[in-house]
């Protein structure tokens, strides 16, 4: 049965971007990192950043009116379960995602003129700068992977493999994930040369350097490195078009080992591309944000992985957003 609307629930639901803009722009700014290490005035704060006092007085009494900070006079402070995830001195940190969410939102606001147009928005530097924004985008894709990793993994019982192929790995999050899952193996990460350099020290950290080799490319243009028997497309298929997936099922088809197999764990939606709703809602993000990509049905993905040349290709788990899995074999 269709919800009925009163016309309170759409404007209270129109509004429903204040908190998050609210939020966004704090992590942005970096308001907890410094309120972790004392209580401070605004003015004070203001001082620190570099930002406005009036404006960070405004930004401030809202984020204590959200309960992220406490007020006591004029002196805010951040709780210690709050600066766990918003400060930078807490390796537990979620800034890179919710700064990578502050330059989606930019993206967002411009979807009449993307739907008028059918181009995707146009794009800024954040106030931390290109090289900020690109670090927080792949710390993003950590965050938001590190904690289901071991899951998702089980699901497809990985430990057979001998060489995986990462391709577009990011921060390495899911190679190391594999890696520890299958202590027989080793990985070969496939990303663009400014993303290498942070895996590297990510393999570094997990002590896992000598079983990578990592691989500076671009997959729209390169061949990808040959012989791995498992290649894994995570979180990868939703940025291109299904010809531009096409493609790269080729190329990876080309490069994997026979009898050996692709899984792709992205947004797998039903038919009528209406669920599951996060993936609906994904597609916009995909609409402002890229050229052509967008989220598909499993009927669509293994039309276009057949035609790359795969011949088995099952949906081995279906997830309500980002983790389901396609497993498709190269005979």
């Amino acid at each position: 049965m269709a919800k009925q609307w009163t016309a309170q629930e759409v404007l209270d639901f129109s509004r429903s971007y204040q908190p998050a803009c609210i939020l966004t722009a704090a992590a942005a700014l970096d308001v907890f990192t410094p309120l972790h290490a004392k209580p401070m005035t605004a003015g004070a704060l203001a001082g620190v950043l570099d930002t406005d006092p009036r404006a960070t007085t405004i930004l401030l009494d809202a984020l204590a009116a959200l309960q992220f900070l406490s007020k006591q006079g004029e002196e805010y402070s951040v709780s210690e379960d709050v600066a766990e995830l918003l400060s930078e001195q807490s390796a537990d940190n979620v800034l890179p995602m919710l700064r990578h969410i502050s330059n989606c939102l930019g993206r967002w606001a411009q979807l009449p003129k993307v739907v008028k147009t059918g181009k995707c928005a146009e794009t800024s530097p954040s106030v931390r700068g290109t090289e900020a924004d690109r670090e927080a985008f792949i710390g993003g894709m950590n965050n938001i992977s590190r904690p289901i990793a071991a899951g998702v993994i089980d699901k497809i019982q990985p430990t057979g493999f001998r060489h995986m192929l990462d391709v577009g790995g990011g921060p390495g999050t899911w190679s190391i994930a594999f890696l520890r899952a299958a202590p027989q193996a080793r990985v070969t990460l496939f990303d663009l040369p400014e993303v290498i350099s942070i895996a590297g020290r990510q393999f570094a950290r997990a002590g896992l350097t000598d079983r990578v080799r990592l691989v500076e490319g671009d997959f729209y243009t390169d061949a990808l490195p040959e012989g791995a028997d498992l290649i894994w497309l995570g979180a990868i298929c939703h940025q291109n078009s299904r010809q531009q997936n096409r493609n790269l099922f080729s190329k990876v088809h080309t490069a994997i080992a026979d009898g050996g197999a692709a899984i792709i764990r992205d947004v797998v939606m039903d038919p009528s591309h209406t669920s599951p709703p996060g993936g609906a809602l994904f597609a916009i993000n995909m609409l402002v944000g890229t050229e052509a990509g967008g989220t598909y049905s499993f009927d669509e993905y293994k039309e276009d992985l057949n035609a790359a040349g795969f011949d088995d290709v099952t949906l081995i788990h279906q997830d309500e957003f980002m983790s389901s899995l396609i497993r498709a074999e190269k005979t």
